[in-house]
């Protein structure tokens, strides 16, 4: 039976709400390039209600409905969700594929995290009942200090095209663990899923206004959001550009952020490998979700005593991945979201090719799909690193490769980029994966595989890839304030002494707030 996407509004205060504009934006299937549906267009005057509605549901009864409650209480909210969507799994991996044109298969395996994330962090919404008013050993015994962990308030979250529902759950599932309430602003190329999740919230009586979701461009709603000054703090994924204007808006209101941006990682082979098992990795690493990951480790490195074999099998392996609609049994590669995008991956590649490098395999569009915005999974050689392609993230299925002829020149190559999220080391030798990985400037790292991800690990990057962690047991923190009270005892008071006399340096003793 056919897909339909189903007609929403924005999501405000609990309710369905028509922009104010009335505005509606299109949705392209990137398969067929056709207009299958609209999502609303939310503009400033929207956010203002999305906002107040945040508000309202942060105070709402002194806190103690949401922002106060037991985190027992919010955790039933997050396992509800999470119920409902694993119900609702087959009908959301559909609509995801629709959308943004991963591969179905893929899509469902995203949707199986969603509920898991969900689930993850309910259980840390109750471990942080019995972590409240924790004690903190001081100094001097006629002082005792707990901390008092609080939710920061209301936090804008703005999130990308390439994993729809599941980095919009990155970010959702910790503030509200933590007692937040939310604006979620998903990229306009792939909000369905976001919309569904409104729908999944009403179904299981999330209080109103604890999630609001707005849909429409970045400029119109995403600008606004950022610079609110009654958001008291903004999460944003996506392009190191954008997050760099996210920031300086956030600056102006000393607002703080966290930013998950680009990424151009490197991968790492050395010369002892198993050949098929590393190009499997690859190839994984870098043409997974159609290409499109911040992370993808697109920058090979490989050893020169290997790099002829190594690359044959590699270019063997990329041939046989199978791109189709991604509907179709078996899709490993389906379009990339939109014509721009499509339109800048092909324009990189033959900058590529003008500037002097080799085309191995790839470079335009599969010969047997006439409409789309499909590309076939391109290796480049002979590339300099001043080139376009080895400097700058494609976020498309486009892999360049260099060779290397020790470690220490691997671990330079590497480590010169401005980017930092991630990268990978492939070798037999353990110690040698230990020390390299060790040396790599990136916030997350894999030896022996690329790109797997679990919600219990950190996630984020170094240097322009951003900062500020996702996921792990410390995310909920990051959604919440510490706030460090001290108290003097009773029998302290009783001796009539002020504070600065009693403590030889009034100021280095003092906790840090």
């Amino acid at each position: 039976m056919e897909t339909k996407i189903p007609c929403r509004q924005l999501f405000i205060d609990g309710k369905w709400v028509e922009p104010i504009t009335k505005r509606r934006i299109p949705v392209i299937n990137p398969a067929t390039e056709q207009t299958i549906g609209l999502i609303p267009a939310a503009t400033g005057e929207d956010v203002e209600l999305a906002v107040d509605a945040a508000r309202r549901a942060f105070a709402r009864n002194k806190g103690a409905d949401w922002a106060k409650a037991p985190g027992a209480v919010r955790a039933k909210y997050l396992r509800a969700i999470a119920a409902k969507i694993t119900e609702r799994k087959t009908e959301l991996a559909k609509l995801e594929a629709l959308d943004c044109g991963k591969p179905l298969d893929e899509a469902a395996w995203d949707i199986d995290d969603v509920a898991s994330c969900f689930e993850y962090f309910a259980d840390h919404a109750e471990a942080l009942d019995a972590q409240q008013k924790a004690p903190l050993s001081l100094p001097m015994e006629t002082f005792k200090c707990h901390i008092l962990k609080e939710p920061v308030g209301v936090v804008g979250l703005i999130t990308p095209w390439n994993y729809p529902l599941l980095m919009a759950t990155w970010k959702v599932a910790p503030a509200l663990a933590a007692g937040c309430t939310a604006i979620l602003k998903p990229s306009e190329l792939a909000s369905v899923t976001c919309l569904e999740l409104a729908d999944v919230c009403i179904e299981v009586g999330l209080p109103p206004g604890v999630l609001n979701i707005l849909t429409g461009l970045g400029s119109e709603a995403g600008a606004p959001l950022s610079s609110h000054p009654h958001v008291d703090k903004i999460a944003f994924t996506g392009s190191t550009v954008t997050g760099s204007k996210i920031m300086t808006a956030a600056a102006q209101l000393v607002k703080p952020v966290s930013l998950e941006l680009g990424g151009k990682s490197p991968i790492l082979v050395f010369e002892d490998v198993d050949l098929d098992k590393a190009a499997e990795w690859t190839a994984f690493g870098c043409f997974w979700t159609n290409g499109q990951i911040c992370s993808a480790t697109s920058r090979l490195l490989v050893h020169e005593s290997i790099a002829a074999e190594f690359l044959d099998k590699l270019v063997k392996w990329t041939k046989n991945i199978k791109i189709s609609d991604p509907f179709e049994e078996g899709c490993r590669l389906g379009p990339v979201v939109s014509r721009e995008q499509y339109e800048k991956i092909l324009k990189l590649v033959s900058t590529a090719k003008s500037e002097g490098a080799t085309i191995l395999c790839g470079g335009g569009r599969p010969q047997h799909l006439k409409m789309g915005f499909y590309i076939e999974p391109t290796i480049i050689s002979d590339v300099t690193t001043s080139m376009q392609i080895w400097r700058e993230e494609v976020f498309g299925p486009v892999l360049c490769v260099k060779t290397f002829s020790s470690e220490d020149e691997a671990i330079e190559l590497a480590n010169d980029t401005q980017y930092g999220l991630a990268g990978a080391v492939i070798s037999n030798d353990l110690e040698r994966c230990e020390r390299v990985s060790k040396a790599l400037n990136a916030g997350i790292v894999w030896i022996n595989c690329s790109q797997p991800c679990f919600c219990q690990a950190p996630w984020g990057g170094n240097k322009r890839s951003g900062f500020g962690r996702e996921l792990g047991p410390r995310y909920v923190l990051i959604s919440l304030d510490q706030k460090c009270k001290v108290d003097r005892f009773k029998i302290f008071l009783e001796q009539g002494l002020s504070v600065t006399k009693s403590l030889k340096h009034p100021f280095t003793s003092q906790p840090r707030i």
